[in-house]
């Protein structure tokens, strides 16, 4: 499997170092843990990766208090609830409240029963708490878990697991050596121009070249939020705008800065050093 052109395919462009991380994780059938500073590509790598493997992209948003339940399944109450109500009134036999239509499938169950197999995102695992970090090791050595009512259901398609963290906290020793483990860099000034010439389609070359070396300035200096990949393609996008209004390059790159500077503070910081980094205009 050719994952480079693969991924190209899909606007996404990876460095060796992490197609090797990629390829690996789906020759060992281990969980892959993307960390990286925010906007590097870490979910999208995830979503591009379902697509290419033709799989359904099944998604765990981790945050603080995210317990098993949530992240399992869960019994529909109020059904089973109406159920009781409803054979009651009619003189009826309740049935077996805990058959399969009352259980609420989450994500990791639905990526366990998953008919194909699927790319299961647990995106920020390092916003959720230590405790649940325990749990999804568990989950993860054995793609089983034992649901009391109806038993064990295992994965007969265990799913392709990718781990995002913004390191937020320190995760776990045991978890990381569960993982194949890689760090995203923010994107070279050539893989940079890569990206921008997939998603921004007929922008100048000169234009291009100058927006790239500005970005490349810009998270160099002294940032709060260094922008990522997503804010330079935005940014691409509304300069390539106004300059289509007749806003010189230079001034359209000032005008729509708001697409990629998101911070009160960076905005001072970027304005010391505007000149340096935009030229006269």
């Amino acid at each position: 499997m050719d994952l480079a052109s693969l991924f190209q395919g899909e606007g996404y462009f990876a460095d060796e170092g992490l197609l090797t991380a990629v390829h690996l994780a789906l020759l060992l059938d281990r969980p892959l843990l993307l960390e990286g500073e925010p906007g590097v590509g870490k979910t999208e790598l995830a979503s591009v990766l379902s697509r290419v493997l033709d799989r359904e992209l099944i998604r765990l948003q981790c945050f603080e208090g995210l317990d098993s339940g949530q992240a399992l399944y869960e019994w529909d109450y109020p059904r089973q609830l109406l159920r009781v109500r409803t054979a009651e009134s009619r003189g009826e036999d309740i049935g077996d409240l805990y058959a399969e239509e009352f259980l609420l499938q989450r994500p990791l169950l639905r990526a366990l029963r998953s008919a194909r197999g699927a790319v299961l995102l647990i995106d920020e695992i390092d916003r959720a708490d230590n405790e649940f970090e325990a749990f999804l090791l568990e989950f993860l050595s054995d793609f089983q878990i034992t649901v009391p009512e109806l038993g064990t259901l295992r994965a007969e398609h265990p799913p392709v697991v990718v781990l995002t963290s913004n390191r937020t906290r320190e995760l776990h020793d045991a978890l990381r050596r569960r993982c194949l483990y890689h760090w995203i860099e923010f994107p070279s000034a050539a893989r940079e121009r890569s990206i921008l010439d997939a998603h921004v389609p007929g922008l100048a070359d000169d234009a291009a070249d100058a927006l790239v070396s500005a970005v490349q300035d810009i998270r160099a200096l002294p940032l709060l939020k260094r922008p990522g990949i997503a804010e330079s393609v935005d940014w691409a996008r509304g300069a390539a705008a106004l300059a289509a209004e007749g806003s010189s390059w230079p001034v359209a790159l000032r005008r729509a800065l708001g697409l990629l500077i998101k911070d009160e503070e960076d905005t001072r910081v970027l304005a010391d050093r505007s000149e340096e980094i935009f030229g006269h205009s």
